[in-house]
């Protein structure tokens, strides 16, 4: 059998969730709070890679992003009106249709496909710029699933990875926390054991020809109900890395 990154138990859970993904107040409530530091890291980096002007409207025309495990296209419709060249991939097909219908009606032209990270790369595929945002603790074979992410950035290119740290805080927070105390999301969301240190995703990225070159941890602020950049990195992080452009 050809090695696969799915996991059919992760692909039918967010398959049930499908029809919320627009929801604010819904099951992806947290992520939609989650979605505006993630958006300004996105595209802070990207402005800096690639020297765009911060005050255009467009800054990212004809910069092709790929998002891996879009879901129902959270940070694939804004950095569409941001002017990048979008796709969206999910493994699980309701997903892509909930994102394809919410386009449509926004009048957004998002390339979205019911697919995988690996069947991209067999394909021959390469991308300015690839999204790996909480996906990989919900996968099969991480190995491969972040071979397969890294091998679609194009030389000069970056892969944005967010996910959640496998420490006690995490499991308190993330798991007991989120999942059993605040019902910020539905008990079973993560299981914690496949949470990754920064130390693990950034020994993958290296591994597969990308260099680290920066992190941050995000923090939620109760007072300011908004979640924020920050230097801890004990439960949510997001890493950057870089392929070095061809010599």
């Amino acid at each position: 059998m050809t090695a696969t990154t799915v996991n059919d138990a992760e692909v039918a859970k967010f398959t049930s969730m499908a029809e919320e993904w627009w929801d604010p107040k819904g099951k992806f409530k947290p992520l939609h709070k989650f979605n505006p530091v993630r958006l300004s890291y996105i595209r802070d980096h990207l402005i800096r890679q690639f020297g765009r002007d911060a005050t255009s409207i467009r800054p990212f025309e004809g910069i092709s992003i790929l998002d891996v495990g879009c879901g129902g296209g959270l940070l694939c419709e804004p950095l569409t009106r941001l002017g990048a060249t979008v796709t969206g991939i999910d493994a699980a097909e309701r997903n892509i249709a909930i994102a394809r219908i919410h386009a449509e009606k926004a009048g957004l032209a998002i390339d979205y496909r019911a697919t995988t990270s690996e069947a991209l790369v067999a394909a021959g595929e390469r991308f300015d710029v690839v999204l790996n945002m909480e996906v990989v603790e919900h996968v099969d074979n991480v190995p491969l699933y972040m071979k397969s992410c890294a091998d679609l950035v194009a030389p000069g290119g970056l892969m944005f990875t967010a996910t959640l740290n496998r420490t006690a805080r995490s499991w308190a927070l993330a798991i007991v926390g989120a999942e059993y105390v605040l019902r910020w999301l539905p008990r079973g969301t993560h299981d914690w054991k496949k949470f990754l240190t920064p130390e693990e995703i950034g020994a993958q990225l290296r591994r597969n020809g990308l260099k680290v070159i920066d992190q941050t941890g995000v923090t939620f602020n109760p007072l300011a109900d908004e979640w924020r950049a920050s230097a801890d990195m004990a439960v949510n992080y997001m890493v950057l890395a870089e392929r070095p452009a061809a010599a």
